[in-house]
């Protein structure tokens, strides 16, 4: 993968990481912002004014979204997602630093912290799509509706003109422009990183793992959450659960600002 960093160039002069770097701004501890699928950093755009006076702020497009390279031979598995996450990161020399993410960015940097845990000080996930293996849930009602979201991507995936259509029509409808995009461009990165990360995720045994405080934030009008599927990360000891009420996946301002708080930047909101 070495080519990679060659081919490219950051705007600072020196040798550019793997993954394009989206932005790197202010001083003093550092966060790296993680986004999720079909997105880019523009995910953080409400997030990043509240970080920068008091932190670096790193956003960084993962494999095959944004201005990031796609690899036409690439999987799109959570194994890929890391490693080129984690040639990144040490390209950029960064330690000590809180590591997060939103939907399928949080299944990245749980299974990031898990194998690579030092210099992570802190793991914060923004709307987690927390999915078990239905035949491991125990509670019905959970395990019937995490089946319904599965399926859906299921199909989602397997009706490519549908898929795509509906999506440029929800994005039309969103606050933030280019927040959510299923294009020809980025088809094959969706549909595989929706198969191999997010159909079939790791995040409930990953965070097992982690040794690190866990914050996770999420709306409570996220549709993207089945009901009662985070309750298993959430009786974990290290989990911190915050609920947003009236906030959906994106991150708004209001859910923005108790982001902020759980990194350590900001009042209360």
């Amino acid at each position: 993968m070495g080519w990679l960093a060659d081919r490219t160039r950051s705007l600072f002069g020196r040798r550019a990481p793997i993954l394009h770097v989206a932005g790197d701004e202010g001083d003093g501890p550092v966060v790296v912002l993680v986004h999720g699928i079909a997105s880019s950093s523009v995910t953080f755009q409400n997030l990043v004014p509240l970080l920068e006076p008091t932190h670096r702020v790193i956003s960084i497009d993962i494999l095959g979204f944004g201005r990031s390279p796609a690899p036409p031979d690439a999987d799109y598995t959570i194994e890929e997602h890391v490693a080129w996450l984690h040639a990144t990161l040490r390209a950029l020399k960064v330690h000590d630093f809180v590591l997060v993410g939103h939907s399928l960015g949080s299944l990245i940097v749980a299974r990031y912290a898990a194998d690579h845990p030092s210099g992570i000080t802190r793991l914060v996930l923004i709307g987690p799509p927390v999915y078990g293996s239905p035949n491991e849930i125990g509670d019905r009602r959970v395990r019937s509706r995490v089946s319904a979201y599965l399926r859906a991507y299921e199909f989602l995936r397997a009706n490519k003109e549908f898929t795509m259509f509906n999506a440029s029509v929800l994005a039309r409808m969103l606050p933030i422009k280019g927040v959510f995009e299923v294009t020809e461009k980025n088809w094959d990165p969706f549909v595989k990183s929706l198969e191999n990360c997010i159909e079939s995720q790791t995040i409930v045994s990953d965070l097992a793992r982690v040794r690190v405080p866990v914050e996770v934030i999420y709306g409570s009008l996220d549709a993207f959450i089945a009901p009662g599927s985070l309750s298993v990360i959430e009786a974990m000891r290290h989990v911190q659960m915050h609920r947003v009420d009236g906030n959906d996946h994106i991150i708004r301002k209001r859910l923005a600002r108790v982001v902020a708080v759980a990194i350590g930047s900001g009042p209360p909101g």
